[in-house]
């Protein structure tokens, strides 16, 4: 792996780490939501192994399967995070640190809370999936899970108020240089913080945690939501002025990691709500806020391709095949801005098929209607690991 990188380093290395994180809650999914877990409302240990005991026989190569691939991407995620805070710290002593704080770029930085806040969820997932009876004092692990998101949101919100307190102050924001949806990187981190907050609020039991945790959830995602709304607006207008800048064109996708993390924090924030006002929600709800979201992505993603594609993107950047001399194909740690997405848009989708679908009973789990909409979310979570190798192995060694 790249050492000593300087001036070299980007924030948006972060991302690498970022990914391979999104990575293991992705495999976690599977768990989730493919095996039963009466006992606590995520799978931990304790019902996997209590299925196993009952299983088909193809269900045991299959769950070491998901098992190795969690683990691989943790400990990926853990190595990467470790690499980046080291080069980080060495960036922040030379002059293009200083200089990235006087441009847009700055917003960048915001990557470094957002990569934290999904190692809080990785370790959550790891401890829930590895350590057995967990959930048996799982309420005492809330507090802390709790200080640990306030921790990460108080730290974002650092960065975007000196950000954006520098920019209203000194007003050198370059409209020309926003043609791409990077400044969306604000509301991808806040809408982490939400989703964050959002896990206690649907999990715990206690009458203090819940509404705290469900409070500091709502705080960040219409922060998240406003920022967004103004970040496309602005992004979309200097694009449509100027063109995508290509090497930022992978941020065309943001917006389906965000809508992901809006998702799930609405619907955590439903079940909080249910505790604690005795609410109910109407399956007509989520079938619609569900279907709402993942129309959205499936649009983003689409108009994404085709841009990606015609500015040829995926050759030059992924692939390192650039259109004369491939020693010269672009190299940007940008593109891991391509992995999240691909994570978010399968993480959603199973959310989709579970909550719109299944539970009220219009789909029947492990139909073939089910395996037949569960394709397109599976064949894009393969591509997305495919091009995650091929970005580590051309961008960090």
């Amino acid at each position: 792996m790249l050492k000593n990188l300087e001036k070299n380093y980007s924030p948006l290395f972060f991302l690498s780490a970022l990914g391979n994180g999104g990575l293991t809650v992705a495999f976690f999914v599977f768990f989730m939501f493919m095996m039963p877990h009466p006992d606590s409302p995520i799978a931990t240990l304790d019902s996997v192994l209590a299925y196993l005991k009952e299983a088909p026989f193809y269900a045991i190569p299959l769950t070491i399967l998901g098992y190795a691939l969690m683990l691989y991407y943790a400990y990926n995620h853990v190595r990467l995070l470790i690499w980046n805070i080291r080069e980080y710290r060495l960036f922040k002593k030379t002059s293009a640190f200083d200089k990235i704080k006087e441009s847009n770029k700055e917003v960048t930085l915001m990557t470094i809370p957002l990569t934290l806040t999904m190692t809080i969820n990785v370790m959550f997932v790891l401890g829930a999936m590895l350590v057995p009876g967990l959930w048996g004092f799982v309420e005492w692990l809330f507090p802390f899970a709790f200080l640990a998101f306030l921790a990460t949101g108080v730290y974002s919100l650092t960065i975007f108020y000196k950000y954006y307190s520098n920019l209203l102050i000194k007003g050198h924001f370059k409209h020309s240089m926003n043609n791409s949806l990077s400044q969306m990187l604000s509301s991808f981190a806040f809408a982490m913080n939400a989703v964050g907050f959002a896990a206690p609020a649907a999990m715990s039991e206690n009458m203090l945690i819940v509404p705290a945790a469900s409070f500091c959830a709502i705080f960040f995602l219409v922060i998240s939501a406003l920022l967004a709304i103004k970040n496309l607006v602005l992004g979309f207008h200097a694009m449509m002025e100027h063109g995508i800048d290509r090497d930022g064109s992978a941020s065309i996708w943001i917006l389906i990691p965000v809508l992901t993390l809006l998702g799930i924090t609405v619907i955590r924030l439903n079940h909080g709500f249910h505790y604690v006002f005795q609410t109910h929600v109407n399956p007509a709800f989520n079938f619609i806020f569900c279907s709402s979201v993942v129309s959205l992505q499936v649009f983003f993603g689409i108009l994404g391709f085709i841009i990606l594609r015609q500015n040829n993107y995926f050759p030059e950047f992924i692939h390192g095949i650039s259109q004369g001399d491939n020693e010269n194909a672009a190299k940007t740690p940008a593109s891991y801005a391509l992995i999240c997405p691909g994570v978010a848009f399968w993480v959603f989708g199973m959310f989709f098929l579970e909550r719109a679908l299944v539970q009220p009973e219009i789909v029947h789990i492990f139909s073939l209607p089910y395996f037949i909409l569960l394709i397109p979310f599976l064949l894009v979570l393969v591509k997305t690991m495919r091009v995650n190798w091929k970005l580590n192995k051309r961008l960090l060694q």
